[in-house]
């Protein structure tokens, strides 16, 4: 027996006596690795005839190719050894009751969802939700979006087709289209979802939560308007005085439009809202222009009405205090611990919404 072959059957050996898979390792580089005991031998290649080449490198590739299936099923053999063992130290007896309860946490959107659902169904508003992924008319011309609108800009929209008539919605308006294009007038309604715009930074996400507003009947004015918001911002921020008032504004499906600022003030380094000498925007309205009633079949002679749009995130992160929307999508277990809700603490009015 020559030398080579010894080491080969110590090796075989070595393998077959392992009893971890560290062992293995090392043995592996020993045998199969740059300076292993193979590649020591295949150079020895090059100095041999050239009858006797074909022969020898046969040779030692049917050792390698032994070896190789040695290892294997020794590798195979101590993991499977490893998993049983660790199996049965891990063994559970589900039959016993738990120690230790871990109760997960209602993330903030969700919070708010629920607590602005609360508010406004105690004044007759009922519920209605859309598909993420509408189509160009329901999203844009029902609204009475010009063809150039930049909110129309491949920038702002994510398309979702060369033709740009499918996409995912860029505000929840389209569920007031559906719901009047599927019944008849009076409707009072909110409306609430994920929306989608290309747009990222401290305060801005490309994907966001939004609540729409709609409210239709015969002789419906902006004073009815500014009442139901003067008791939905009185509600959710849980004080008994509101500042508010009625900025001006340009909306495509409202006319007149208007954007609502709250008054508040910085009390130890933190935002008390309800009165104070600085203003805050929380939200857009207006009274629904008789163009988008027309394109839901609805007459703008009998019927008017009042719509809003308010964006969840921030009433969520103006209430309870957070300073970065993108952290609201990090799904970070610490962050929702901190700033989440106890499942069981369903939102209520006459006991109070965030308790």
């Amino acid at each position: 027996m020559s030398e080579f072959e010894k080491k080969i059957a110590q090796y075989k050996e070595k393998i077959n006596n392992s009893k971890n898979l560290r062992e293995l390792v090392v043995i592996n580089s020993e045998i199969f690795g740059k300076n292993g005991i193979l590649n020591l031998e295949f150079k020895k290649l090059g100095s041999l005839p050239v009858d006797e080449k074909k022969r020898f490198a046969e040779t030692i590739n049917k050792i390698k190719q032994e070896l190789s299936r040695i290892y294997k099923v020794k590798n195979n053999e101590i993991l499977d050894k490893d998993i049983i063992e660790k199996v049965q130290k891990e063994k559970i007896d589900v039959t016993l009751p738990e120690k230790e309860f871990k109760i997960g946490k209602v993330h903030p959107v969700s919070q708010v969802i629920d607590e602005i659902s609360c508010i406004f169904s105690e004044i007759g508003f009922s519920v209605e939700e859309g598909p993420d992924v509408e189509n160009e008319y329901n999203n844009f011309t029902a609204l009475n979006t010009p063809e150039n609108h930049p909110a129309k800009d491949m920038h702002d929209t994510f398309y979702l087709d060369k033709d740009m008539k499918t996409l995912l919605r860029t505000h929840t308006s389209p569920v007031q289209v559906r719901t009047m294009l599927k019944g008849r007038p009076p409707f009072k309604i909110i409306a609430p979802g994920r929306t989608y715009r290309s747009d990222s930074d401290q305060t801005h996400t490309p994907m966001f939560h939004q609540l729409e507003g709609l409210h239709i009947d015969k002789d419906i004015n902006m004073g009815h308007l500014k009442g139901c918001l003067n008791y939905f911002i009185k509600e959710f921020f849980e004080v008994d005085k509101i500042k508010m008032r009625f900025r001006p504004s340009h909306f495509p499906f409202t006319e007149p439009s208007a954007e609502v600022d709250i008054g508040y003030r910085i009390e130890n380094n933190k935002i008390v809202i309800g009165e104070g000498d600085q203003w805050l925007e929380i939200l857009g309205c207006g009274m629904v222009h008789p163009n988008v009633l027309k394109n839901c079949k609805v007459d703008p002679a009998k019927f008017q009405g009042f719509a809003f749009g308010i964006g969840i995130d921030r009433l969520a992160m103006l209430k309870y205090g957070i300073n970065d929307l993108r952290s609201f999508f990090e799904c970070d277990y610490r962050w929702l611990n901190h700033y989440g809700f106890d499942p069981l603490d369903v939102p209520t009015n006459y006991r109070g919404l965030s308790r």
